[in-house]
């Protein structure tokens, strides 16, 4: 009968901590998470600092590309392309990326971050190369020198 008391009692204190408590702590502290949203000087929400976007406009800084979903970056559909090294598919658009950019910087080495997909296809995060490569473009865009461009935060 004591072995039947402490296991009920036994139940009881674990589904009050494991049922109860701890989901109410683990909620209330991702509650608090907010995504690392990046807002605009209006206050509305633009974007995040952990999901990449698609940027085409040669004043900015070009993003990895992206294989999720249809038009990339769509974070309901965040996987890589599963294409492997000798998809024809995957081997074209990399030879494509590649001409595109060796016509904006010619002899200049190509980072392979500028012309593949992470693996989630969300990444914002670029090289220290890719960025190096990018900041002619971006500097003559913006009309200011590279080490400006270098600079700036």
């Amino acid at each position: 009968m004591k072995n039947f008391i402490t296991a009920i009692l036994m139940t009881l204190v674990t589904t009050v901590l494991l049922g109860l408590i701890y989901p109410l702590v683990v909620t209330g502290l991702a509650h608090q998470a907010n995504g690392s949203l990046i807002k605009n000087q209006a206050g509305e929400v633009v974007g995040s600092e952990l999901v990449g976007q698609p940027f085409a406009l040669p004043d900015y800084f070009l993003p990895r590309p992206s294989a999720a979903g249809a038009a990339g970056y769509d974070a309901g559909a965040s996987s890589g392309s599963n294409l492997g090294p000798t998809s024809q598919k995957l081997i074209d658009r990399v030879k494509a990326d590649v001409e595109k950019y060796q016509a904006e910087n010619p002899g200049k080495p190509i980072p392979v971050d500028l012309v593949t997909t992470s693996g989630s296809g969300l990444d914002p995060h670029i090289s220290p190369a890719n960025a190096e490569f990018q900041v002619p473009r971006v500097a003559k865009e913006r009309g200011l020198g590279e080490a400006d461009v270098r600079l700036a935060p």
